[in-house]
């Protein structure tokens, strides 16, 4: 008989909240902000009290685990969507903090109105109105005096009946007896079948990623009964990835979190307050890739949700052993990652030192990841470190050149990390990947066929933006501005695209690649829509320099070298536009090759 999948259970909203309360359902991200709006929160409470449905929440069962005496431990429910609906009702109903964006906790009341049935975010009228309850928690408590208080509300509100009042009473009270349905998915569940699974069910359509459900094994993982490590290395991982992108935001973590800011973890991050260099800003899905390599050699991430729950792939069973193992790999893997000298090195010697110097340009972000991986391992076995630099400044380009970080790229991955074991097996690997992917066909063809896109959101055009940073080339019709000083935008047509219009060519024709350039744009501006003769022709005899402080044909020639142009530009006019394509993406393939052998 086929394993069932998941069940579906309704369940009283008070007993949720009181297996949340006790553990018995992990909620991983119940520390990352809060994002509803207080009106949703009133909203679900009406929605609620009028018994209108409010969707599901989704659970994921932890896998029980074998222990060495042979016992077995049960596995806790993990919530892996509904995370928002869950918090909201911690908050209006056993009025709890919620977090916000700035890891602030903030305390989100809602008032009712018995009189109205209506519901409002509390607000200083709801405060004072003596016709409002101001905080609906107040009368969710176990053993709230109702008696009491419907006496003494129907003498504020003179009017009313204790029977009215009464009734409207228990009815909002009865909130929290409200049944939410569970759906409860199976322990012996594949990662990617519960992702199909909640793609299916969830109506809004989110995606949740492997990371996600990696994110959400760590965080409920115990050493020992009670012990939080797992919720600890999660908050190290999201912290991390939180402030690479917004350092600002260390003094409100540090002041809202003050149990987490007094560990380890959090002063082996403090760095990042004074970071800021965005260039690689990783996200936890890059963090966990990452780990996943260097230390468990793993490229599929659900294998490394796998090895957190302690499987044993050849015995089919989980076994505590094993997952305490996988978090010693885990949390090992965590402070390699976020070291701030062998981060800011490969940043800097890496990145930058590739040519790569605007976060947009590093599109391929698969491939930067595997690059620092590759990196960290280098750097774990003892590789000369210049070396290392090189040699992973190369492995970079070829994976961006050949596509290695697309298409089934885990599997990909894992058996080029394996491959490196002592220091020297970086270099034959690298020898080996040049003499097999980087031929002469390749230069003279694949190559200059890839510069024909009509795109430049493509890593072969920041490619060629990289090998003009890194060789020091000067922007297009300049000789003091260097391609790197400019800014990404500052990429425009070397054939005008007003004057390609003028002529018949669509957006997939004057977009392509080898019609692109770094032009400063008060140049580009002047220029406006000329023929390249026209404008070209301009500069040359004085006349209009279009805002160019180059003089003379010589100086022009070597602006044309820098910037992968071939010499018919000079006299160029519409019926030259396929050949001047053909002969530039030639010239750019040339630079990238000549960019290739500094690396």
């Amino acid at each position: 008989m086929e394993d069932t999948k998941f069940s579906l259970n309704q369940t009283p909203i008070s007993t949720i909240l009181a297996w949340v309360e006790s553990g018995a359902i992990a909620i991983p991200e119940i520390q990352r902000p809060f994002v509803w709006t207080s009106t949703q929160v009133r909203d679900l409470m009406d929605s609620l009290y009028q018994g209108y449905p409010v969707g599901y929440i989704i659970t994921w069962q932890n896998p029980d685990v074998k222990l060495k005496d042979g016992s077995t431990s049960q596995g806790k429910r993990i919530l892996i969507d509904g995370q928002q609906r869950i918090a909201a009702l911690r908050a209006a109903i056993s009025g709890l903090n919620v977090f916000d964006k700035k890891y602030k906790k903030r305390r989100i009341a809602i008032s009712f109105n018995p009189l109205t049935e209506e519901f409002r975010t509390r607000t200083s009228s709801t405060e004072r109105g003596k016709e409002w309850i101001s905080d609906i928690a107040e009368v969710m408590v176990n053993g709230y005096d109702t008696l009491t208080f419907v006496d003494e509300y129907v003498a504020r509100n003179p009017g009313t009946t204790r029977q009215e009042i009464n009734s409207r009473l228990n009815r909002l009270i009865q909130i929290k007896n409200k049944q939410i349905g569970e759906i409860q998915l199976s322990p012996s569940l594949d990662i990617n079948i519960v992702n199909e699974i909640f793609v299916r069910i969830n109506a809004s359509g989110v995606n949740l990623s492997n990371a996600d459900f990696a994110m959400s094994k760590i965080a409920v993982y115990e050493k020992d009964p009670g012990d939080e490590m797992g919720m600890r290395l999660r908050k190290f991982i999201d912290y991390f990835a939180h402030l690479s992108a917004a350092p600002d935001q260390f003094k409100d973590i540090a002041q809202n979190d003050t149990e987490f800011a007094k560990t380890d973890y959090f002063a082996k991050i403090a760095w990042l307050k004074n970071e800021t260099d965005d260039l690689y800003d990783p996200t936890y899905n890059d963090i966990i890739r990452v780990v996943g390599l260097t230390q468990f050699a793993r490229g599929k991430l659900g294998d490394v949700v796998s090895l957190l729950s302690g499987r044993n792939f050849e015995t089919r069973q989980d076994e505590k052993e094993i997952a305490d193992l996988s978090f010693q790999k885990l949390e090992k893997g965590l402070h390699q990652f976020t070291n701030e000298n062998k981060f800011k090195q490969f940043v800097q010697n890496i990145l930058r030192g590739s040519g790569y110097d605007e976060p947009n340009m590093l599109i391929a972000r698969n491939a930067v990841n595997y690059a620092y991986a590759m990196y960290l391992r280098l750097l774990d076995i003892g590789e000369n470190h210049a070396d290392a630099n090189s040699l992973v400044r190369r492995l970079l380009a070829i994976s961006l050149m050949t596509g290695r970080h697309s298409g089934s790229f885990e599997t990909q991955f894992e058996q080029d990390i394996k491959r490196i074991q002592s220091a020297g097996d970086m270099a034959k690997f690298i020898a080996t990947l040049e003499e097999q992917e980087l031929s002469d066909v390749f230069w003279n063809s694949t190559l200059v066929d890839e510069f024909d896109k009509p795109t430049t959101n493509n890593p072969f055009w920041h490619m060629f933006i990289a090998a003009q940073n890194k060789l020091l080339k000067q922007s297009f019709l300049s000789k003091n501005n260097i391609a790197r000083d400019l800014a990404t935008d500052d990429i425009h047509h070397i054939f005008p695209k007003n004057y390609l219009v003028k002529h018949g060519y669509d957006k997939s024709k004057y977009n392509r690649i080898a019609n692109f350039v770094h032009l400063r744009n008060d140049i580009n501006i002047s220029v406006s829509d000329l023929a390249p003769r026209e404008y070209l022709g301009d500069i040359l005899s004085g006349g209009n320099n279009h805002h160019s402080d180059i003089v003379n044909e010589a100086e022009m020639i070597n602006n044309f070298e820098d910037n992968a142009i071939p010499k018919i530009l000079l006299q160029a006019e519409v019926d030259d536009y396929d050949e001047f394509l053909r002969q530039r993406q030639v010239l750019m393939a040339e630079m990238v090759r000549e960019y290739y052998k500094t690396l």
